[in-house]
């Protein structure tokens, strides 16, 4: 039987954190084993928060040595950079031609960004043709995504069928979309954590920087030797992430009996933190050291997600009156 194919991207828009990890990334990693998962580092959607062009290489590397040293398989799963395809904005521009300002207008990402003060520029106004082209080129079956980005799977099928519509050829199966079923994981401030809110705790910070970020976490006045509501604790949800069932219990009743300070529960914090994600800080090391076998990774993958982006161009082409393939240089 045909396995689904799986797509999703990340921004290299900073530092990866704790969130990302439980809210996706840990998904990504366990659907390698699922499908066949094709997995896009989204350099050209960057651009529209991030000028810098050295910036973007160095998150668009950081990106690529987190998911290769939190277990992604080259083996199992494509990572490639989103600008190594560059039929994608061939295809982002005819799904242009077949959509309309109101929906565009409509879209959550460009409303949220505009609130926080970011440029309208273009590129974010057709941010989700792009994340379409990204989608259908490929001929993705399934995405992962928060309930925030539902929306924009329904936008991909909405231009999907607009295009067939048009053309009268359908080329692009309609994908689905599929809930991440992370954890919502609180910064160090109490809200979601996010790059945005700079509450971050980084995956692969550690030592005194990560000590300090986590020794810093907002608690409230209450005295050590009084009881605490573990329900409503920040520590003590970061610390149920790490932690066995039997050990947030005994957290738990800590907690109710009173007698254990907010500063000894961020040290066990701390300690889950080294223990989970040590192994994968010394994987990452090693990988840094070997820059050339990570660019081959990336390459590879995209050598092989090209081919597959070539053949849907090829049929979009033919159906909107184009040659199949542009003539070579």
């Amino acid at each position: 039987m045909k396995l689904k194919r799986i797509l999703s991207g990340v921004q290299p828009s900073g530092k990866l954190h704790i969130g990302n990890y439980f809210g996706a990334i840990r998904q990504h990693i366990a659907l390698q084993n699922e499908g066949e998962c094709f997995y896009f580092i989204a350099d050209y959607h960057s651009m529209t928060t991030i000028q810098n062009a050295k910036t973007r290489l160095e998150h668009v590397r950081d990106v690529a040595l987190d998911y290769l040293a939190l277990g992604l398989d080259p083996s199992k799963a494509l990572l490639f950079r989103q600008s190594d395809v560059p039929e994608v904005c061939e295809l982002a521009w005819i799904l242009g031609t077949v959509s309309n300002m109101s929906l565009m207008e409509k879209a959550h990402s460009y409303k949220d960004k505009i609130a926080k003060g970011i440029e309208a520029s273009i590129g974010l106004f057709t941010y989700p043709v792009l994340m379409a082209a990204d989608i259908l080129i490929y001929r993705s079956n399934l995405v992962p995504v928060g309930q925030d980005q539902v929306q924009h799977i329904e936008i991909t099928r909405d231009l999907a069928e607009k295009f067939h519509r048009a053309y009268g050829k359908e080329v692009f199966p309609l994908p689905e979309h599929r809930l991440d079923v992370g954890a919502k994981v609180p910064g160090v401030d109490g809200q979601k954590m996010s790059k945005s809110y700079g509450n971050t705790i980084e995956i692969f910070a550690e030592g005194n920087p990560l000590k300090k970020t986590i020794m810093g976490i907002v608690t409230d006045s209450t005295p050590v030797e009084a009881p605490k509501n573990p329900e409503n604790d920040t520590i003590f949800t970061l610390f149920s992430l790490f932690a066995y069932e039997t050990e947030i219990a005994e957290l738990a009743n800590r907690y109710r009996a009173g007698g254990l300070g907010y500063g000894d529960s961020k040290k066990m914090l701390l300690e889950k933190v080294n223990g989970y994600f040590g192994p994968f800080r010394e994987k990452r090391k090693e990988l840094a050291s070997r820059p050339d076998y990570v660019e081959d990774v990336l390459r590879t993958s995209a050598r092989k997600a090209r081919a597959e982006a070539i053949a849907t161009m090829e049929q979009v082409r033919e159906a909107s009156g184009f040659l199949k393939q542009p003539i070579s240089v």
